[in-house]
């Protein structure tokens, strides 16, 4: 069948125009439009200001704005179902941190799963905490807290910034590791707690480096060890936890996160420019002045990282019946 000259000229022109769009649709590169990074807590929050150092980051490396969305609440559980239910096209990231291992065994009633639905992105940073106790106890080593809490069973008291939180679970596996009998005091926040620990109410603590190191060097509260694996440049005096009971190590951590699916492409964007923040002198001082060490990793590195770190504090949940909902 011969077709009419007018067709054949409108069905051409139509053929060229969809070549053309498909053309500008292959070219169009990620990011092409302002990407979220959904932090669960509020501004000012260790993870808040990590975020916005990688989110500053990105938006210069990527020509495209990276905006920071705090959604506090339920222990950070409010942000990252927003994230796990957000379209997998990496324009909503979630700063994922430790609460998130933690929360996926605290929590029994999640409206999602961290490891099936919050991909693995890139690693950010590491910062360790400190095992502090109250400067007027007579304990200078992590040798002599263990021989007294041994001695003194049910006796000393350790604080937290709350149930279920960092510190909580960071004191929960020395009890564990150790076999100390020591008793829980919850706060709601480091700053009450830290404040209890100067005046003697509370005998120990571990808390992150950042809210403790100025306490540390004005001398009003005594720094035993740090939790990480290995000293901290901060504090290069202190020995480590695992010094006197090998395998400890109990950290803060950050990196991003993106929606189960999300195209491997966009997640090898995103690891190639975070990576490429880690490496840069001023991303490096910037951590290094929050007493935090750049852990740069491939995607599928830091998915294993997380599957270990939600599989170890799921054994200290349950050895310490902690329970939130």
């Amino acid at each position: 069948m011969k077709v009419p000259r007018r067709t054949f000229l409108s069905v051409a022109a139509g053929g060229v125009a969809l070549a053309g769009t498909s053309r500008i649709a292959a070219a169009e590169t990620y990011p092409a439009r302002p990407v979220h990074i959904i932090v669960g807590f509020p501004p000012g929050a260790a993870s808040d200001i990590n975020a916005r150092l990688i989110g500053d980051w990105l938006s210069q490396r990527l020509n495209q704005q990276f905006i920071v969305d705090n959604r506090p609440g339920a222990g950070s559980n409010v942000g990252t179902e927003a994230v796990a239910h957000a379209p997998a096209d990496g324009y909503t990231l979630l700063l994922v941190t430790p609460p998130n291992a933690i929360n996926a065994s605290l929590y029994d009633n999640l409206n999602f799963s961290f490891l099936r639905d919050i991909a693995p992105v890139a690693s950010i940073m590491r910062t360790p905490m400190v095992m502090e106790v109250n400067a007027a106890l007579p304990i200078k080593t992590v040798a002599e807290f263990i021989a007294y809490a041994k001695a003194n069973p049910g006796k000393l008291n350790f604080a937290s910034s709350g149930n279920g939180t960092g510190s909580h679970v960071a004191a929960e596996l020395f009890k564990f590791m150790t076999g100390v009998d020591i008793v829980h005091v919850p706060y709601r926040g480091p700053a009450q707690a830290l404040t209890d620990l100067i005046s003697g109410r509370v005998q120990v603590m571990f808390d992150v480096l950042t809210s403790s190191i100025a306490h540390i060097r004005a001398g009003e509260v005594r720094a035993i060890a740090v939790t990480t694996a290995s000293r901290s440049a901060a504090l290069p005096e202190v020995p480590t936890v695992a010094d006197t009971v090998p395998g400890y190590e109990s950290s803060g951590w950050a990196g991003v996160g993106a929606p189960a699916n999300t195209p491997a492409d966009i997640v090898a964007t995103l690891n190639g420019a975070i990576g490429a923040g880690l490496a840069d002198a001023k991303v490096q001082a910037s951590l290094a002045d929050l007493g935090a060490a750049p852990t740069p990793m491939t995607a599928a590195a830091f998915g294993k990282f997380l599957a270990e770190e939600t599989e170890k504090w799921a054994k200290v949940v349950k050895f310490a019946n902690i329970k939130l909902g």
